[in-house]
């Protein structure tokens, strides 16, 4: 299959058709074996490179088998028969109830029956960072997805290809593939330069009839033909085929499959698995970038990057610990803090044998509990000193979530964090740096509330931690709705990795253009585009509903200066990666690690699968020209 694929090209055709014309003229014309000799030269030159080429494509497409094997051992428990049983995600059925904890990928479409504070990640099929919240209200549940937090069981009733992730490998399937820009090229090479060889030749071979026409005619022999005027005649054709086979380069192939060659082992140098030889040459010849958000220009990976405390907003920076509150607050203060971080989360801190701590939860919760060890909290101590009465989970109507707990020295608290709106308007006094409870004023509010914007304006994520003291335990342990007393906002982020600034003044210095594509909501999407140097003055973001209202016309004007586009579909995707590269001929690469990518990838002239999320992606996709 793969020597086949190889002799597709056209130069390698024109080439092939000259080798067997020059065999057939020199044995014609020189007899055995030196009529072989110039037909022969040019078998084994298509011989060397249909070989490189096969050999090279074939042996990633073992490694690639082999990424798929592993991808594949993945089991399940579900219910099956009236019996809970485990199987592996390849053998499920519709009817199927799966049983879903933390941490774990749906594996097909399915409906919600029950569960416990259900939150799903979708960011690899819409590319959203937020997860939702799976509920009786919104049941639905897509395969590709994960677990974020809390368990819950699924009736199945989509598999394989019926599912949302299916239909999206069954667009990816279609078409024809296209040829890489350097096919183009040397295909337009090819193709002038065996014009004017068999220009040249013709007008060779009709010189030199004409001529030997002439002379006969001059001396009056016209009439009179033998076996060696029919062999000038040939010789004369010989010559034209020579030009013909001169004129085409058929080294150039040889010497371009090579250098691919050498590139591609050269990447996988690099660990970056090519899955072809051109995709090492068109990434070269890219004009414009689309790269995702989540994941690819971010970590993926939320941390608290700012929080306000007693009247004061701090900036987090990689590395700081508990001395950034200790030299500025009382020991009351801290313990409360660490009580309203590690006592009111759904996540937990599990130890590996190793003795490697890791976050199990929500990306929200992870950030907050790896906040509260960075400042040298003890995630168990605080556990085992408190008894919990009550939990109010999170849910989307209440945007919150809150715990009763009885305290070591007698007496109760209630804990309560989530949108800062909401847990604000909840709040009447403010902790102090002493960790005693002050009235907080009307300007005092208004204070916090721009504090909130202010983080809300660079894309942070706000949460408020709060907190209510009881000397009795409430009636049937409830937990109230008023009366608390603020203790910090916090800004939460999904951080830029560090060498994104620096390759995307690379791509621009290096004349590629380079647009932001998420699904992500607007504003967010700007300000990481602003801070990776993507967005500039005169570039132009965009919304997903209000790209796809534009006309063509429109979006002939509009797609030269977009720089971010926000709130996108998968479709949005593939309809900017196809306009871009019929109307404005770019040589476009699309970068990506989800699945609500591989159809831009898939589209484009070279697609770029990032990360551990972008491995299965590429062996999931299965795209030509890919990286």
């Amino acid at each position: 299959m793969f020597v086949w694929d190889a002799l597709q090209d056209l130069t390698l055709v024109i080439l092939m058709v000259c080798a067997v014309v020059s065999i057939g003229v020199g044995l014609a014309t020189e007899g055995w074996p030196n009529g072989m000799y110039d037909g022969l030269g040019i078998v084994i030159s298509i011989f060397l490179v249909v070989i490189v080429t096969a050999v090279s494509d074939y042996k990633q497409s073992l490694q690639f088998k082999d990424l798929d094997k592993e991808k594949k051992k993945i089991f399940i428990q579900v219910t099956r028969d009236k019996h809970r049983q485990k199987i592996s995600i390849y053998d499920l059925v519709i009817g199927d109830v799966v049983h879903l904890a933390t941490g774990d990928k749906v594996p097909a479409d399915g409906i919600f029956i029950s569960g416990y504070s259900l939150s799903v990640d979708e960011s690899s099929l819409s590319g959203e960072s937020e997860p939702v919240n799976i509920d009786e209200k919104k049941p639905f549940l897509l395969a590709g997805t994960t677990v974020q937090n809390g368990s819950g069981k699924m009736l199945v009733t989509a598999v394989g290809m019926r599912t949302e992730s299916g239909k999206l490998t069954e667009t990816l399937n279609e078409g024809g593939e296209d040829e890489t820009p350097l096919q183009v090229k040397l295909n337009g090479v090819a193709t002038i330069i065996g014009k004017i060889g068999l220009g040249f030749a013709v007008l060779t071979f009709v010189v030199l009839t004409v001529r030997f026409l002439v002379e006969k005619a001059l001396h009056h022999k016209f009439t009179d033909w033998s076996s060696s005027d029919a062999l000038k005649l040939l010789n004369y054709f010989a010559t034209a085929v020579t030009i013909i086979v001169v004129a085409v380069p058929e080294g150039l192939p040889l010497a371009v499959t090579l250098s691919l060659a050498f590139a591609m082992k050269k990447m996988m140098n690099e660990k970056a698995l090519v899955r072809h030889l051109s995709a090492c040459e068109t990434m070269g010849s890219a004009t414009c970038i689309c790269t995702d958000k989540t994941g690819t220009l971010t970590t993926n990976h939320m941390v608290v990057d700012k929080f306000w405390i007693c009247g004061k907003s701090k900036r987090v920076k990689g590395g700081e610990r508990g001395d950034i509150l200790n030299s500025e607050t009382s020991e009351k203060f801290i313990n409360i803090l660490f009580q309203a971080i590690f006592q009111n989360t759904s996540s937990e801190v599990v130890t590996d044998k190793d003795g490697k701590k890791s976050i199990l939860g929500t990306a929200t919760e992870s950030a907050l509990l790896e906040y509260g060890l960075l400042l040298g909290g003890d995630f168990d101590a605080h556990h085992q000193e408190n008894i919990i009465l009550k939990i109010e989970p999170f849910c989307s109507d209440k945007k919150k979530m809150s715990v009763l707990v009885s305290l070591p020295e007698g007496g109760f608290r209630a804990f309560c964090k989530g949108a800062s709106e909401i847990i604000l308007r909840m709040c009447d006094k403010v902790v102090d740096t002493n960790g005693e409870p002050l009235h907080m004023s009307e300007e005092q509010t208004k204070n916090i509330s721009n504090v909130i914007d202010g983080f809300a304006c660079e894309a942070l994520r706000t949460l408020c931690l709060a907190f209510k003291d009881f000397d009795y335990c409430p009636n049937d342990n409830s937990i109230p709705n008023s009366g608390y007393t603020l203790i910090a906002v916090v800004g939460i982020k999904d951080p830029v990795r560090s060498e994104v600034k620096d390759a995307v003044q690379t791509c621009l210095a290096a004349g590629i253009t380079v647009r932001m594509v998420t699904g992500d909501n607007i504003n967010t999407a700007k300000a990481i585009a602003k801070e990776c140097g993507i967005l500039t003055e005169d570039g132009l973001a965009i919304e997903g509903p209000e790209f796809r209202s534009k006309t063509p016309e429109d979006l002939k004007d509009i797609i030269p200066r977009i720089k971010v586009l926000a709130r996108s579909s998968p479709m949005d995707k593939h309809t900017l990666v196809t306009h871009l590269k019929n109307m404005f001929k770019e040589v476009v690469a699309v970068t990506g690690d989800g699945t609500n990518d591989a159809l831009a990838l898939r589209e484009a002239d070279i697609g770029l699968a990032m990360g551990i999320a972008g491995t299965e992606v590429c062996v999931y996709a299965l795209w030509p020209g890919s990286l």
